[in-house]
């Protein structure tokens, strides 16, 4: 199995190295052809050495070498600002390779022993002497679809802890995201995202299929397998146009919605084209006691189906998934009071049972506050995204203990994700181009359904 270039301890000046080999040759090759007249006669010469050279130095106008040489030197560094701009992961990947080198050298993760240095006179004996790298870790670099892969050897040796922990390191020193971790072959693999914006996707580019939603180029939740998704975040970090995404895309299937906003907000605004969208208190507990009878009433029928089979889903039987959107969730607990108690046990039910019944909860909060998604619910949503600025507080909260840096950008929509493989990433939401109209976009959508489930009913019924 090819794991990439491997790190050497040379590679701590790869940058300078590198185009110094590509530079120096083609420097000299250019004097070369400028005085290649001068070169060949030198060569021909019949005179000796110290008289071809003496007579050379008087024939060469020394001005207009400077001027030449001076010339020769721009060129070079033009060819060398080209090679930048052309070859950008070229350069990026001799810079991520001399960091990984300088990074073991820099920790001293290495051994060496000390050797005595033979002086020019190999018969006088001497007292010089050098350090001699006598091991240094196996580590591999590649670049590859966007990601690198970074492959340490873990060999049992007193550097093994650092070597087992080079997250916060990696993400930190070249500038990336890890996406994943995982140990074969002795081999501990990082994979990490180095342009995280970049694999940043448009709102119709946001699809589900499968039961797997698209979120970025490189992260989907995959709801039939990592069901229910909890998302945090303030006031401007993006959560409401990321909510109404998700809803936009999930009407283009087949599956049902149950829209709560306790807050009368940019949800509730589409009651005017949805159904079984809620924002009085009383209208909320009624459809959260019945999305939760349906998903009860699912676990009796679904036995008695033709078909059935033990340990498949909802979608092996062909039956629609339904999701429980529920906005401001810590909102409107406390507003709830005593009978709080009754709702953390139906969502409880509902995140223990629902994945193979096929109903799902998107649960958007401020702040995931332990009160109410205590008893092990928080660790059932599977999906968590955390946007715009959190505090650490916040996101112990959301992604439990990690020695994960968190960074702010103000970049709307930027945030963290942990899709279900317990690794903290960057994140963007999709973005929705200026003049998006959520209201008037979900109602064509959700007509153009009706007109085709309706026609599909139509042709069911036909004798």
């Amino acid at each position: 199995m090819r794991r990439g270039k491997k790190i050497r301890p040379k590679d701590k000046n790869l940058v300078i190295s590198t185009f110094l080999g590509l530079l120096v040759p083609l420097f000299v090759g250019e004097l070369f052809l400028i005085y290649r007249k001068q070169v060949f006669q030198f060569f021909i010469s019949p005179l000796l050495l110290l008289e071809r050279i003496n007579e050379a130095s008087q024939q060469i106008h020394w001005q207009k070498l400077l001027l030449v040489s001076a010339c020769t030197t721009v060129s070079c560094l033009l060819v060398a600002y080209f090679l930048f701009l052309l070859f950008p992961d070229w350069y990026r990947q001799l810079k991520h390779r001399q960091k990984l080198a300088r990074m073991i050298l820099q920790n001293h993760w290495y051994e060496v022993e000390t050797v005595q240095q033979e002086g020019f006179f190999k018969d006088l004996s001497s007292t010089k002497s050098k350090e001699k790298i006598t091991y240094f870790p196996k580590i591999f670099y590649q670049m590859k679809n966007g990601y690198l892969i970074i492959s340490v050897e873990i060999s049992l040796n007193s550097y093994q802890d650092q070597l087992l922990h080079l997250e916060k390191k990696l993400e930190s020193g070249l500038y990336s995201e890890l996406v994943d971790k995982e140990l074969e072959e002795s081999f501990v693999v990082y994979t990490l995202l180095y342009d995280t914006i970049a694999n940043r996707i448009s709102i119709d580019e946001v699809k589900t299929e499968n039961g797997r939603l698209r979120l970025m180029k490189n992260v989907y939740w995959g709801y039939d397998q990592l069901p229910h998704m909890l998302i945090a975040g303030g006031t401007g970090g993006g959560k409401s146009y990321f909510i109404l995404t998700l809803i936009e895309t999930l009407l283009q299937t087949n599956a049902k919605l149950y829209i709560l906003d306790p807050k009368n907000s940019d949800l509730a605004d589409l009651s005017v084209v949805l159904p079984n969208v809620y924002y009085r208190k009383e209208e909320m507990l009624a459809a959260l006691n019945e999305f939760y009878g349906k998903m009860m009433e699912r676990t009796e029928t679904m036995k008695q189906m033709e078909g059935y089979k033990t340990g498949e889903n909802y979608a092996y039987l062909g039956l629609q998934p339904y999701f429980l959107i529920f906005d401001e969730y810590v909102a409107f607990m406390d507003m709830l009071g005593r009978e709080s108690n009754e709702v953390m046990n139906k969502i409880k039910q509902i995140v223990m049972l629902g994945r193979q019944m096929g109903f799902f909860i998107i649960l958007s909060c401020q702040r995931p506050d332990a009160k109410y998604l205590g008893d092990g619910i928080r660790d059932q949503f599977m999906l968590r995204v955390a946007l715009g600025r959190m505090s650490e507080l916040g996101y112990g909260m959301m992604f439990g203990e990690t020695n994960k840096d968190f960074f702010q950008k103000r970049i709307r929509g930027r945030g963290y994700v942990d899709s279900g493989n317990s690794v903290i990433s960057e994140f963007y939401t999709p973005l929705v181009p200026k003049g998006h109209d959520f209201i008037q976009t979900i109602q064509t959508i959700y007509e153009q359904q009706n007109t085709l489930m309706f026609r599909h009913e139509e042709q069911e019924n036909k004798p």
